[in-house]
């Protein structure tokens, strides 16, 4: 069975009606991203911070998977699929896919703002005066803009390990994840997925669908099945 890695970002979840901050004018829900997530940020207004994540914890809650979600998942049946998602949204497993890595963390998660291997799990809200099992503060298990990805170095093996390797409702403008592609073996098979299709280059390896996720994946799964089992 084929390893097919996809690498998907907020254009897979944005047709599940969850905004990203590069929806108008870098606004993420009406906040700039460096005064709701960054580390200074947090330091700075931590309740400004908890209440932006509690609120779009409850939007994910309410969002369902849309059809790019469940086509990932169905092509389980037929390839050895692993996703590696900018997202935290939890979409993916919701669909049905079992093999999600979050690079940049995920909302259903918590942890010490001092120790980052204290992690729990949240459904509701984060309040000022929580605390971790160490004392500190908790806050929301998200790789904010200036932290590191700590899972980067698997993701970018899972890639060199691929059989094929698609990119869907990503950009590729936010590093380390946009330099991905660049793992990949050199003959190995690209798809990129998106309504405005980045600059990848992959050569004559390259096949684009520019397309939003729900259709551009349809017919993916279609090319993959025919072609590429």
């Amino acid at each position: 069975m084929k390893k097919l890695v996809v690498l998907t970002g907020a254009g897979i979840s944005a047709e599940s009606g969850l905004k990203t901050f590069r929806d108008s004018d870098g606004l993420w829900e009406g906040h700039r991203v460096e005064d709701v997530a960054t580390p200074e940020a947090f330091a700075r207004n931590p309740n400004l911070v908890l209440e932006f994540y509690n609120y779009r914890r409850q939007q994910v809650a309410a969002a369902e998977p849309n059809i790019a979600h469940k086509i990932l998942a169905e092509l389980e049946n037929d390839f050895d699929v692993q996703i590696i998602t900018q997202n935290i949204d939890d979409l993916h497993e919701r669909a049905g896919s079992t093999k999600v890595l979050h690079l940049h963390g995920e909302i259903f998660k918590m942890r010490s703002s001092r120790n980052t291997d204290l992690v729990y799990p949240v459904r509701g809200d984060i309040r000022m005066g929580e605390l971790a099992d160490d004392g500190a503060q908790l806050r929301p298990y998200i790789v904010w803009f200036g932290e590191a990805v700590p899972l980067i170095e698997t993701a970018a093996q899972w890639v060199a390990e691929s059989n094929l390797f698609a990119v869907v409702g990503t950009s590729l403008v936010v590093y380390p994840a946009a330099g991905l592609v660049n793992c990949t073996a050199g003959d190995t098979p690209v798809f990129v997925v998106d309504k405005k299709i980045p600059s990848i280059n992959a050569g004559n390896r390259l096949k684009i669908f520019e397309q939003p996720a729900t259709e551009g994946m349809a017919a993916l799964q279609s090319l993959l099945l025919s072609s590429y089992k």
